[in-house]
């Protein structure tokens, strides 16, 4: 009978978001426009998250803020289960922080005026090659403007709820940069809305956020290394958490 529930809460959940993105985009563009590290933008997008979680039912909880430094930069590193971890990302982790979104959803009219002005980083898969220089580039003009970068390592949403196998261009990216990389683990999204199923259900998504990982002294050499530490950690939280791990 959860149905009953989850139908109604999906179709408000979504109608809500709309509305909420028909409200921010004008706001953030204007605001940009004058002034594109004002923190009224901050504000903005947390308010446009906190929307689509109170809305779908879903309660947050995080563990780990006091490992945030608002003064530095990061490449944030989370494992991918659903929709709403961006939200609650953007919740959980209080720093001015942006996400990398493949090229379709920049085709979409008005949240792609908000995206871009906002700085949300652009993914052309199509571009093959010189996706990585693009994504760099991209990437190096938020740090300079004080901002972080979350990457979903995994490259995309888990299907089945387990921990996949980490891709290198995050920790590729960090090196590059010489930016600490902080670990953040995501448990619960799933089962508030499973990728590919159209009904939310809400419940509590947990985030941890652990101290960061400083990259001073590595090289490119060391990818592999930071790579598998960092998928280690949060292994490690996953399954802390009640969640599943895949094999690498």
């Amino acid at each position: 009978m959860r149905w009953v529930i989850d139908i109604p809460r999906t179709f408000v959940t979504l109608l809500a978001g709309v509305v909420a993105t028909l409200v921010a985009v004008p706001i953030v563009v204007i605001t940009a426009a004058i002034n594109d590290v004002s923190p009224f933008i901050e504000q903005v997008i947390r308010t446009w998250s906190r929307v689509w979680m109170i809305c779908s039912g879903t309660k947050l909880e995080v563990v780990g803020q006091k490992n945030l430094d608002p003064s530095r930069s990061y490449v944030v590193v989370a494992n991918h289960l659903s929709a709403l971890d961006i939200m609650a990302c953007l919740l959980a982790v209080r720093l001015p922080m942006r996400f990398l979104a493949k090229t379709e959803l920049f085709k979409v009219p008005i949240f792609a005026q908000g995206m871009r002005a906002v700085g949300i980083v652009e993914v052309d898969r199509a571009a093959r090659g010189s996706i990585h220089a693009d994504v760099n580039r991209q990437g190096k003009d938020l740090i300079g403007k004080g901002r972080s970068l979350i990457i979903y390592a995994e490259g995309t949403r888990s299907r089945d709820g387990a921990l996949k196998p980490f891709k290198k261009g995050a920790f590729t990216m960090a090196l590059t940069g010489h930016l600490p990389v902080l670990p953040v683990s995501i448990h619960g999204s799933f089962e508030a809305w499973p990728p590919g199923q159209p009904w939310l259900h809400g419940g509590l998504i947990r985030v941890v956020i652990d101290p960061a990982i400083e990259t001073t002294g590595m090289t490119q050499a060391d990818g592999n290394e930071l790579r598998d530490e960092v998928r280690g950690l949060i292994a490690k939280r996953v399954i802390a958490m009640g969640g599943k791990v895949g094999p690498v």
